[in-house]
């Protein structure tokens, strides 16, 4: 009688890597420790470590978003389409994420927020440089909103930098004009620290894009930036629709009108006439 074979016993995986001689190449790479102590609380309410722990991801978030649109805006200048149509859907899912950020405060009740809300002084979403560096890149461009970093020099050289740089939708509209799109000049040589104006001959191409081919270059990418705009929509209506609910009409902090403020954010559409073009497509 045959002995019957024993089943081998599974090797257990190798142990990894454990003595370094100094900190792990992750925290080298990561800056964990760094990041996990950067929360210093200002109240004894344990609420308040949520409130700050999301606002400082969201700052991540908007830099991030940042790094992605000014890749798309430099590939526009070298008529790279391909690899700025990549940037912008990298940043639709991290918009994704950045919009998931309202999800711990959205359910924050008047009480909840008025318990720590005394810590944040002066201090308001609006004053964040990085998302204002978001808002250029989109064409929201405001001079006067530079005056709240005039106390950070590096700061505010980087603001001031970003303002007088042509915004993401700026390079595609330089982009249709070198290809062939009636572009007005108009709207090429405008002063491009000020907020974008839609304009009709802008919606007039815009119109004729989206009657031609649907896998064309200029077409996917007026998809691509239409994926951002609304994205950027729903934040402005999700912080809205949080703030109604932590506070109501109360004027906000940092002396903004708060919710009057918000309302009149969220009625803008940016890239507009890749959204009014639709009418006539």
């Amino acid at each position: 009688m045959s002995q019957q074979a024993q089943p081998q016993e599974a090797s257990e995986p190798e142990t990894p890597h454990l003595d370094f001689a100094g900190t792990t190449p992750y925290e080298d790479y990561v800056k964990a420790d760094v990041l996990t102590h950067l929360q210093h609380t200002l109240s004894d309410d344990p609420g308040e470590m949520v409130f700050l722990v999301t606002t400082q991801v969201m700052e991540l978030w908007f830099t991030v978003i940042v790094h992605e649109w000014e890749t798309a805006a430099q590939s526009l200048r070298q008529d790279r389409v391909p690899v700025a149509i990549d940037a912008l859907k990298r940043s639709v899912r991290e918009l994704d994420a950045l919009n998931a950020s309202w999800r711990p405060l959205g359910q924050l009740t008047p009480a909840q927020f008025n318990s720590y809300r005394s810590a944040l002084g002066e201090g308001s979403g609006f004053q964040s440089a990085m998302y204002r560096r978001m808002e250029f890149l989109l064409g929201e461009k405001s001079a006067s909103m530079l005056v709240p970093h005039r106390g950070a020099p590096r700061v505010h050289a980087e603001l001031e930098k970003a303002l007088h740089e042509p915004s993401l939708y700026d390079e595609v509209l330089r982009l249709l004009d070198r290809r062939g799109h009636a572009i007005p000049s108009a709207v090429l040589e405008r002063d491009i620290s000020r907020r974008y104006e839609p304009s009709a001959e802008v919606e007039a191409v815009w119109t004729a894009v989206y009657a031609g081919d649907e896998g064309d270059e200029i077409a996917r990418l007026g998809e691509a930036l239409t994926d951002v705009a609304e994205l950027v929509w729903r934040w402005r209506n999700d912080h809205l629709v949080a703030t109604r609910r932590a506070m109501g009409a109360k004027a906000g902090t940092g002396g903004s009108a708060g919710v009057a403020w918000l309302e009149k954010r969220a009625q803008k559409n940016v890239f507009p006439e890749l959204w009014t073009a639709r009418s006539h497509a």
